[in-house]
This record gives C-alpha cells, structure tokens and sequence, in this order.
C-alpha cells in the first residue's frame, strides 16, 4: 500500500498567515505553538483540499487575512494517487460593490469544477475537537460526521446531500400552500425519494464496511477500546434486504401520505434526514453516549483509525490524517499507543497542541513544527 504525502503547503492570506510556506519531511507531524497562534489553520489550510468547507466547515470570506484585500489562497505540491500533483484553491479580491466571490480549484495549475476533484489525488480523514461531544449531541452531528467518513469514499456524496437538503426544502414550501399543486409535489416527491435512497444507500454501506473494519480490528490497538455502529432508520435496515427500487417506491408512497401531517409541522418527518448513527462502547455495551468523556475520545479515535484503514484498503493508498488537539486529554500511556497506530497506518498525518512534550515519544521519527506570529519553523 502506498499513501499520500505533502510535500510543501503555501498560504497567502489565509488566517493568521499573511504568506507562509513549510516543507514536510516526515510522515508524523507534530505542529505546537500557543494558543491562538495559528496551529489548526494549518490543519484548516490542508483540508481545503477535501470536498466542502474545510474542518471548520468557514465560509469563503471567514478565512481571509484580516488585513488583507479579502482574497486568500492556498497551494500544496503532493504525491498522490496519481503521481505528483500541485493542487490550488482559493478566492479572488471581490470586485468593489460585490460581497460575494466563488471559491476557484486548480490542479497542475489547470481549472476543475469544485474541490471534488482533488479527491483523484488525495483522501483525508480528521478529528477536532469540536467532535469530542459527537455521541452525546444532537443527531445531526453524527450525521454530519457519518457524511464527512462518507465523502472521503465517495467524493459526489456530498453534493447529493445537498441535493436531497434543497429538495426537502422546496417541498416544505410547497406544502406551505393550502392547495399545492399535486404534479409539482409529485415531481419534487420523486426526485426527493431517488435522492435519498442514493444518501442512505451509501451512509449505509460505508457503515457496514467500517463495521466490518472495526470487527477486524478488535484485537489491536487494544488501548481504544472496540466499539460497534449501526445506522437508525427504516430505510436503511430495508437496504439491507430489499432492492433500492423498491424502497425508493415506498418512500415516495410514504411522502405523498404524509403530506397533511408534514405540512401541519412545517417539515417532512420521515426519511433518512433524521437518521442516526448509533455507537456503541464495547467494552462494557453501552451506548457511547453513556461512556466517561475519555471513553468517548478514546472510540472516537478508534473510529478514526478504523476509517484510514478501511480507505487504505478500498483506494489502495493511505489517506491524510488531520488530528487537532488529539494528546491533548491522553494519559502518556494512551499517547504512546496513539503514535504506535499512527505509525502502523503508514500514513502521513497531522496533529497539533499547545505542549510540545505531548509529542516527546516522536522525536527523531516525526518531524516538530512550532508555530509564532505567522510563523512556522522546525522545532528547537
């Protein structure tokens, strides 16, 4: 197996950086620096080069330079699944009297679509600390975070969901009307139930795959412990037996019933937008909601490990992992184990935190970065 690396990352007025360039030379690396410096940009900066808003989920605007003219941009030199790439994105000065701008990729220097096609190149996975409350939040940040595993897979899975959201919204709207027009409601009906059968197919078999990974798993990196997931949802539990034509049918059957109660609520109260991913810890089979908070961490970074690893089987190369503030509320003993999976990963991968002795047992194996005043240099 063989796995994507960056060699060089540049910036020009994004975050903190007014322009900063840093070559990696190692697969770990470990990037410290105070609060508030700038560490997670960098993660932030790298992620761009996933399908989406990047791991702070930014609007374009949000991570320009303060004091610069409200463009930014962003430059990596990789090797990926297709050899040696440069990969570019980023946003122009908006024009005066224009508040809005779109966001511009490049490889090789030569125009794509959207950021989905980095995805030929590169895969990522990463976890911030945003996500430390993931299994005792609300649903929809287990969904979002089932999405995100989904489009490291599938890179087109999130301009479906987005797809099925505007879908979803224009039906609502239409049920606004005291006497909607049943061919328009028929038409949107079809294109939301062929949607989201296309959404819960593929949450679902990518669930069933990182089950099975997590199951292959389970006697190793034993000091996070194994954990089981299942997706929540009718449609998803038929998948496992019906064919998605069939289901696509029923759920269509099941909009067009509901269209008094749906439009009563102001919403549509069926289908796989309110699904859930259920976690469960295996060491003592319990939800992972009712696990301690290091408990929860610690499957959530088995969740994570288990995902490289399940992309590194199905692409063929190992994908990116972005990993903020992740020793931050490990024992020692958990942070040795951490570094000892991360290296069996063979995959390059990207932490950050304020203690530069969390990341003491890489030293003379990873490379140590310390970030200041927009600054990046090599760690003394």
């Amino acid at each position: 197996m063989a796995a994507v690396r960056f060699h060089r990352l540049s910036l020009t007025n994004f975050r903190s950086y007014r322009a900063t360039s840093v070559a990696f030379t190692r697969d770990l690396v470990a990037i410290t620096g105070a609060n508030g410096v700038g560490k997670t940009n960098l993660l932030e900066a790298i992620s761009f080069f996933a399908p989406g808003r990047g791991l702070r989920r930014a609007t374009l605007d949000e991570v320009a330079f303060a004091e610069g003219d409200g463009s930014w941009a962003v430059s990596a030199e990789i090797e990926g699944a297709l050899g040696l790439a440069t990969l570019g994105t980023g946003i122009a000065a908006p024009a005066p009297g224009d508040n809005a701008t779109s966001r511009q990729c490049r490889i090789d220097r030569e125009p794509v679509s959207s950021a989905a096609a980095f995805a030929d190149h590169v895969r990522m996975v990463w976890l911030t600390p945003a996500m430390d409350g993931l299994f005792s939040g609300p649903a929809s940040e287990r969904r979002r975070f089932l999405d995100r595993l989904v489009v490291a897979v599938d890179a087109e899975h999130r301009s479906r969901v987005s797809a099925l959201e505007r879908a979803l919204r224009s039906r609502n709207r239409l049920l606004e009307n005291p006497r909607p027009d049943p061919h328009w409601l028929d038409a949107v009906e079809r294109e939301t139930a062929e949607l989201a059968i296309a959404v819960a197919a593929l949450r679902a078999e990518t669930v069933r795959r990182l089950q099975g990974s997590l199951a292959a798993s389970r006697t190793v990196d034993t000091v996070f412990p194994f954990a089981e997931i299942s997706l929540s949802g009718w449609i998803e539990e038929m998948l496992l037996t019906h064919p998605a034509t069939e289901i696509e049918d029923r759920y269509r059957a099941v909009l067009h019933d509901n269209r008094a109660r749906d439009a009563a609520a102001g919403r549509t109260l069926d289908g796989p937008h309110l699904s859930d991913l259920a976690v469960v810890y295996g060491p003592k089979n319990i939800p992972a909601a009712d696990a301690s908070t290091g408990e929860q961490k610690a499957v959530l970074i088995r969740l994570v490990l288990a995902h490289a690893r399940l992309l590194t089987e199905m692409t063929g190369f190992a994908p990116v992992l972005l990993l903020d503030e992740v020793a931050a509320h490990l024992d020692p003993g958990r942070r040795a184990a951490l570094y000892a999976a991360l290296e069996r990963l063979d995959a390059q991968v990207f932490m950050t935190g304020a203690d530069p002795q969390a990341f003491a047992p890489i030293e003379g194996r990873g490379q140590l970065l310390e970030v200041a005043a927009g600054r990046i240099e090599t760690a003394q």
